[in-house]
């Protein structure tokens, strides 16, 4: 089964884990055969927010709410479980900093 799971984090944390980290924590679940995809995202300061209401397109700066945590980036991973899936993402780099949901 796939699960996704996303990385937040607090805008000062952003870079507070080894990039070198996590690319080895990808390799290590890639090499098991649990990781399909990882990416970090960019900063939410340079997000767009797009709505089409009543047939016009509305696109305003930044992210819909404003949050202390924002997604940073994702980990698909493929495990036999939900408690496998724990397992694998309790092992994220990021989690010692911020949360994986």
């Amino acid at each position: 089964m796939k699960y996704l799971c996303l990385v937040y984090l607090e805008d000062d944390k952003l870079h507070a884990v080894p990039d070198a980290e996590c690319l080895n924590s990808s390799t290590k679940m890639r090499d098991q055969g649990r990781l399909l995809a990882a990416d970090p995202l960019f900063p939410a300061k340079t997000a767009k927010t797009l709505r089409i209401r009543d047939g016009r397109l509305l696109i305003t700066d930044g992210p819909f709410a404003e949050t202390k945590e924002q997604l940073a980036g994702f980990y698909l991973i493929d495990a036999e479980s939900h408690d496998e899936a724990l397992q694998i993402a309790s092992t994220i780099p990021p989690a010692r900093t911020g949360s994986i949901e």
